[in-house]
């Protein structure tokens, strides 16, 4: 029943300016963590085995931070809120909601929008490229930001929760193919592929049971083909309800990347109408999650 509390509260409220403005943000706190973790350990010899050790460190602080918040004698009122703070739903709607109205008005105002939630190349983007990375980006953060918090919650609690954000957060950070985080951020990267691991293709099932469309072939066919062992499997269910085509060549750090396409069959002209729809995919997605929150909590 948190669970739902939570759930709605962070549908109806997302993230308040008001009061992110005044206090740092939980994942702000975990930014840091893990910034100050990188610049003490990252250096010198077995940069492998730092990188390991500060990982599992990571992990017992989210687990330890998450428990102590749950012993407190509040009836669960710090619990909820906690919660509410560590989902995404409207955060992440209202940023993919931005590029479609971006994109309407012009395509350097699209490229500005998009420019907040990818970390691809943008300067030269069409507005197609600008709808399919908006589209992917909602198809990747309702598994990571959603999902996946939603699932490990249901598994180990608070802790469970708390720990995934965290380890997230410093995959998101330091888990790097680049010379500085190749060996130190490794640890962090595959742990996040192993925790992502259920939730990804849970992503992927609710997309498609929640849209009437339960064909499993083309998920099979295009998920593996993705970059990512978990971002294809979100991004491959959703392309084939929007017809759209997903993935396919991009630019990063000014290298072009032949990626190859999920659900080629779609169409590759995509526009804000196309990126309005992935965001209502989202909200079909959040309830059922309610749903199933709600089914749980009665039993």
């Amino acid at each position: 029943m948190l669970l739902v509390i939570a759930l709605v509260l962070d549908a109806a409220l997302g993230e308040p300016r008001p009061l992110w403005d005044r206090l740092p943000h939980p994942a702000v706190l975990m930014g840091r963590l893990v910034g100050a973790c990188d610049n003490r350990f990252n250096r010198g010899q077995s940069l492998r085995l730092r990188g390991v050790l500060v990982t599992l460190t990571l992990l017992a602080i989210g687990l330890e931070i998450g428990w102590l918040i749950h012993i407190l004698p509040d009836y669960g009122v710090v619990e909820v809120a906690a919660l509410a703070i560590l989902l995404a739903q409207k955060s992440l709607v209202e940023h993919v909601r931005a590029v479609a109205s971006g994109l309407r008005q012009s395509v350097a105002q699209g490229r500005a929008a998009v420019a907040l939630i990818v970390g691809r190349d943008t300067a030269q983007m069409t507005g197609p490229d600008i709808a399919r990375a908006a589209i992917e980006s909602a198809a990747e953060n309702l598994s990571d930001g959603v999902v996946a918090p939603v699932f490990w919650y249901l598994i180990l609690g608070l802790p469970g929760i708390v720990a995934y954000k965290l380890i997230n957060t410093a995959d998101s950070m330091i888990g790097h193919m680049t010379p500085r985080y190749r060996e130190f951020g490794w640890a962090s990267a595959r742990l996040d592929d192993v925790l992502n691991l259920i939730p990804a293709r849970l992503t992927a099932l609710l997309i498609a049971l929640t849209h009437g469309w339960v064909d499993p072939a083309p998920i099979l066919r295009d998920a593996p083909k993705h970059r990512s062992p978990n971002a294809g499997w979100p991004e491959s269910a959703l392309a084939p309800v929007l017809n759209v085509a997903l993935s396919g060549p991009r630019s990063y750090n000014g290298v072009r990347k032949d990626y190859p396409w999920v659900w080629p069959e779609g169409r590759r002209d995509p526009g804000p109408d196309d990126i309005d729809a992935a965001a209502n995919a989202l909200w079909r997605v959040w309830a059922a999650m309610l749903a199933v929150a709600v089914l749980v909590a009665l039993l």
